[in-house]
């Protein structure tokens, strides 16, 4: 059975982009957001294996969905992807939760690697 993945970013391109990457590794993309509150909603219907999470979302960042994920008890893992690599960002996402972060712009031989190392 393959691998169910969320992708949450609110640019298309990078969406297409990282789906692009994953379905080449046969993965199964089960949905996308563009914003926080579909990708809340979607991760908690759909649990997927993992969800790539952009930290920087029109209407919340990607360390609060975090928190939210812990409250739900998501089991789903996360993997971070932002343009923002700031250390205390990275540390904030690892604290709460997250299996890796990925600091745009990345490689899809980068991406798959992560992710590959994470399910």
């Amino acid at each position: 059975m393959s691998k169910t993945i969320l992708i949450v970013d609110d640019s298309v391109y990078m969406r297409t982009l990282i789906k692009d990457a994953l379905v080449g590794e046969g993965y199964e993309i089960v949905g996308e957001a563009g914003d926080g509150e579909s990708a809340i909603e979607l991760a908690l219907e759909l649990q997927p294996d993992l969800v790539t999470l952009d930290n920087v979302l029109p209407d919340m960042m990607g360390l609060e969905i975090l928190k939210v994920f812990n409250e739900e008890g998501l089991d789903s893992k996360v993997v971070m992807i932002s343009a923002v690599g700031q250390q205390t960002m990275v540390n904030k996402g690892m604290e709460l939760g997250a299996s890796d972060y990925i600091v745009k712009p990345f490689t899809s031989e980068g991406l798959v690697e992560v992710i590959k190392k994470i399910i």
